[in-house]
């Protein structure tokens, strides 16, 4: 099974977050503010390389903790 962002996902998300194809995991590449968004709605793709290939979808919510305060 591999994982991917859905194409919904606008670039400037997927700038902030990468997903690891073949765990899944999902980690920050950028900086999160939580001043500037609170939370980010990810849509995930699982597919597997059956004939034909079958997909799956899910939504991550990832809230963001304001540290600062």
């Amino acid at each position: 099974i591999y994982y991917s962002f859905s194409d919904a996902i606008s670039a400037k998300i997927q700038e902030l977050f990468e997903i690891d194809r073949k765990s899944g995991e999902i980690r920050t590449t950028g900086v999160l503010d939580f001043e500037d968004v609170q939370s980010y709605d990810l849509e995930v793709e699982a597919r597997d390389q059956g004939t034909p290939p079958l997909s799956g979808h899910c939504r991550v919510e990832l809230g963001v903790l304001d540290v600062n305060d």
